[in-house]
C-alpha cells in the first residue's frame, strides 16, 4: 500500500512539449503551487534559456495562505510571506506544506529534471505553517523555517533513504497565529552560508510597532545546527526578506521591503552589520532577490510593482529598472538566475494568471512570459528554485 500511494503520488500531470536547445532534460525550474492539494510545477529550460511547457507534480501534503493583517483575508499573491519555499540541492528537491506542517522530498531524474519522484510520504515538522526551506548538501542537512503560532526553525539530516526525524524548534518570539497575519512579523527565508558553517535566517519586524527586524545565524557543528543563534538587526533595516550569498564574499544581498536592498557583512562570529543601504525610489514591498553572475549584480522584485530592478553587490545603489508593465503581471515575487537570464514568478491575482517571465540580463529586455494555469499554479503559487546539474 506504501508503495502504491507514493507511485500515485508521483504520477505528473503531464504537459509537455520539447523546448527549444533540445537538452530540457538537464535545466528545469520548479515552484509549488501552494494550493489545497500542494504540487511542484517543473518547466525545463532550453538551451536559449527559454522555458517549454512542463509538469505538476503532488507534493502529498497540503498548502495555506498566510492572511492579510489589514484585512484577515487570504493573501495572494504572496501567499507564504517567505523567499525559498522550495529548494533544490544535489539530486534532491525540497518542499513545504503550509497546510499540513509538513516537508516532502523528491528525488531529481539526473537525465529528466523535470521528472521527480518522492522519496518518502511527506515529513511532520515541530513547527506551525513552514514557509522557507534550506538544505545543504556539504552537510545533508535541511532546515524549515516557520510563521505560525509555534514559529521559529527545526532541521534534520537527509541522504538517499528520506530525511530523518526534524530536531526541537528554535523558537522564534513572534507571537503569531495558524495561519499568520503578515507579511510583516514573519519568518522570511532559511538559507545557508557560502561554506555551510552557518545557517542564516531574516525575520520582519514591524515598523508600525517599533518592531524591528533581525538577522540569526547558527553554527553548524559535527553535523548539527547549533541550538543557540546569534541574531543583529543592521543599522537602518526592519523588514528584512529575500536573501542570498554574494559569491566569493562572506556578504549577503538582502531586500528590505521597507525601502528596497542592501549589502550585509557577516563577520566571523555570525553577526550582520549594515555595510550598505540602497533605496529603491517608487518601491512597495521590495521582497525577493536573486544574484546574476553573468551581470555579477543583484536583482530584486516587488510584489506591487512589475518591474525587475538591477542593484549592485558592491553599494546596493540602483543600476537598472526593467519596466515589465506591458505583459500585464500586477508584480513579481520569487526568482532566480541562471546563465544570462533572470527567471521571476508572478502569482497574478485570480484575474491574471500566474506567470514566469524570462528576462535577458544583459540587454535588460523581457524574452518570454510563460503561463502557469494549465499546470494548475495560481495566486496562492510561491517559491522559485532551479536545477542545472
Amino acid at each position: 500500500m506504501y508503495t502504491s500511494v507514493l507511485a500515485l503520488l508521483c504520477l505528473p500531470l503531464v504537459m509537455a512539449s520539447p523546448c527549444q536547445g533540445g537538452d530540457r532534460y538537464k535545466t528545469a525550474i520548479y515552484l509549488t503551487t501552494n494550493e489545497q492539494q500542494n504540487s511542484v510545477v517543473a518547466l525545463p529550460i532550453g538551451r536559449n534559456g527559454l522555458l517549454g511547457n512542463g509538469t505538476s507534480i503532488p507534493t502529498g501534503g497540503r498548502g495555506a495562505s498566510g492572511l492579510l493583517a489589514s484585512n484577515n483575508q487570504p493573501s495572494a499573491p504572496d501567499s507564504l510571506f517567505s523567499q525559498s519555499a522550495l529548494t533544490v540541492s544535489g539530486k534532491y528537491l525540497f518542499a513545504v506544506n503550509a497546510g499540513s506542517n509538513s516537508l516532502s522530498m523528491f528525488l531529481i531524474d539526473q537525465n529528466d529534471s523535470t521528472k521527480l519522484t518522492l522519496v518518502q510520504e511527506p515529513l511532520s515538522l515541530p513547527g506551525e505553517f513552514p514557509v522557507t526551506v534550506a538544505a545543504s548538501q556539504k552537510k545533508n542537512l535541511v532546515c524549515v523555517g516557520f510563521s505560525g503560532a509555534k514559529a521559529g526553525i527545526s532541521c534534520a539530516r537527509f541522504s538517499a533513504h528520506g530525511i530523518e526525524a526534524m530536531d526541537q524548534l528554535r523558537p522564534i518570539e513572534l507571537g503569531q497565529t495558524t495561519p499568520p497575519h503578515g507579511p510583516l512579523n514573519t519568518v522570511s527565508q532559511v538559507f545557508f552560508a557560502a561554506d555551510e558553517k552557518m545557517l542564516y535566517s531574516t525575520v520582519k519586524g514591524d515598523p508600525m510597532v517599533n518592531n524591528t527586524g533581525y538577522f540569526a545565524s547558527f553554527p553548524i557543528q559535527d553535523g548539527k545546527v547549533s541550538n543557540e543563534g546569534v541574531r543583529s538587526s543592521p543599522n537602518g533595516t526592519a523588514v528584512l526578506f529575500g536573501s542570498v550569498v554574494i559569491p566569493g564574499t562572506n556578504d549577503v544581498f538582502v531586500t528590505d521591503a521597507s525601502f528596497g536592498a542592501a549589502v550585509l557583512d557577516i563577520t566571523k562570529d555570525g553577526k550582520a552589520i549594515s555595510a550598505h543601504r540602497g533605496p529603491i525610489a517608487g518601491q512597495m514591498a521590495t521582497c525577493w532577490a536573486t544574484v546574476n553572475q553573468r551581470t555579477g549584480t543583484g536583482f530584486v522584485t516587488d510584489a506591487v510593482v512589475n518591474r525587475l530592478v538591477e542593484v549592485s553587490l558592491a553599494d546596493a545603489s540602483v543600476q537598472s529598472s526593467i519596466d515589465l508593465s506591458a505583459n500585464g503581471d500586477p508584480g513579481l515575487l520569487d526568482l532566480v538566475s541562471h546563465g544570462k537570464y533572470v527567471y521571476a514568478l508572478s502569482g497574478g491575482n485570480g484575474t491574471t494568471e500566474a506567470a514566469i517571465v524570462v528576462v535577458d540580463a544583459i540587454s535588460k529586455k523581457q524574452v518570454q512570459h510563460q503561463s502557469l494555469a494549465y499546470l494548475g499554479a495560481g495566486k496562492s503559487s510561491a517559491g522559485l528554485a532551479i536545477n542545472w546539474s
